[in-house]
């Protein structure tokens, strides 16, 4: 147990802060980005980059706290939209370019979430991969 500290009316303690700090603006101030979803079955990530592909901020549904089946969800999705264009507004961010990769259910709903914020949309990319051949077929069983 460590020693009681005893402060008078008028004074602060030297940790102790009395208001929520806002969040610190960033120095750098990104006019547009690019917004990469990476939409999976099992999860979404998000990721915001400048024009020329340097990171600014990313996130994932479970990042936020989502855990197992909920990961994949559309709602979980909008949530991270929803708080990776809080982190974009902070930057001065005002319009991306969306690119779209993967074929889980929060493709849509994350760009929903991030644009509800009021930043403006650009183009939308999709760029999910597709195999030319895909896997070899399995051998004839041999009986």
């Amino acid at each position: 147990m460590g020693k009681k500290r005893i402060t008078k009316k008028g004074e602060t303690e030297v940790g102790a802060s009395t208001q929520a700090v806002a969040p610190k603006s960033s120095k750098r101030r990104i006019d547009a980005g690019i917004l990469h979803v990476q939409s999976t079955y099992n999860n979404t990530l998000l990721s915001l980059t400048d024009k020329k592909g340097n990171l600014i901020a990313a996130s994932s549904s479970g990042a936020l706290g989502f855990k197992g089946a909920k990961k994949g969800t559309p709602f979980a999705a909008a949530k991270v939209g929803e708080t990776l264009a809080l982190k974009a507004q902070t930057v001065g961010m005002t319009e991306v370019d969306v690119i779209i990769r993967g074929v889980g259910s929060g493709r849509e709903s994350s760009v929903r979430g991030f644009i509800s914020k009021g930043i403006n949309l650009g183009t939308i990319r999709d760029a999910t991969p597709v195999p030319h051949n895909g896997p070899q077929a399995k051998k004839p069983r041999r009986v």
